[in-house]
Parts: structure tokens; sequence; C-alpha cells
């Protein structure tokens, strides 16, 4: 009867290192997956980042005259005539400070809101700057690293 029994032991253990060697590389997987995704996370919070920072350099650029973008002339730069709604681009090189490039687009619209308080019949002219920026760090599009964002917003005068 023992001599059939021998070599079940050794059976056991190549069914255990197995099963240990399939859990080893699950995790292997499962961490290296967590690692790219964290680093993706960072990415992306960078990149919404630098495109915060284009939106709000393109509003203080069109919302205050004597800068790049002058005031109520659809967002032109200083000394060029633009036709009004036509887009002005301008790019921002964060490349050193956060790894991006973000490029600020920016359009104005300007109607009439009812009446000028005080002037009865004299239209009261309203601005709307509509500011969008595109945050992109540069990273081949088919790459794991590339992350773009974009953010709109748009204000009056």
């Amino acid at each position: 009867m023992k001599r059939y029994q021998q070599g079940l032991g050794m059976i056991t253990a190549i069914m255990i290192l197995v099963i240990l060697a399939a859990l080893a590389g699950a995790i292997t997987v499962f961490g290296s997956t967590q690692q790219l995704t964290s680093a993706q996370d960072v990415l992306s919070v960078r990149a919404w980042q630098a495109a915060r920072a284009g939106n709000e350099w393109g509003l203080f650029m069109a919302l205050n005259s004597g800068t790049g973008w002058t005031s109520g002339a659809a967002c032109t730069p200083s000394g060029v005539v633009a036709t009004p709604g036509v887009l002005q681009t301008r790019s921002i090189n964060l490349a050193a400070e956060l790894g991006f490039t973000v490029t600020v687009t920016c359009s104005a619209t300007r109607f009439n809101e009812g009446e000028t308080p005080g002037s009865p019949g004299v239209a009261k002219t309203v601005t709307l700057y509509t500011i969008s920026s595109q945050a992109v760090n540069g990273a081949d599009v088919t790459a794991p690293g590339y992350v773009e964002r974009t953010r709109v917003v748009v204000a009056e005068q």
C-alpha cells in the first residue's frame, strides 16, 4: 500500500507553487496598474490647473485695457483691428513650470441690453467674453502619459 502513495506530497507542493506564482503575477499587474493610474491622476490635475491659469490670464487680458487684448475690441491684440466675434488665440508655454503648453482663445460678442441708467432711450452695450483654455502636455497622443484638459469661462463687461 505504501508503494502507491509515494509522490502525492510532490503534486500538492507543485499545485501550491503554481497558485502562489499566479497570485504574485496578479499582484504585480495590479501594482503597476495602480502606479500608472496614480501618475495619470497627477498629470490630470496639473493639466486642469494649467488650463485654469490660461483662463485667468485670458480674462485679465480681455477685461483690462492696455494689455495684450484690448477691452471691448473682440479680444484683439493692442493696435490690431479685427472683426468682432473673430477668435483671437494666444499660446502660453508652461513647459518649464508644469510641463504643459496652454492655448487660450478669446471671443467677444457685443449686444444691447436695455437702456443706460439715467439716459432714457440710450442703449446699454454689454460685452460677453468667452475664454477657452486648452492645456496639453506635449506627449504623443497615443502615449499612456498624454493628458489634455479644456476649460471655458464666460465673463460680462
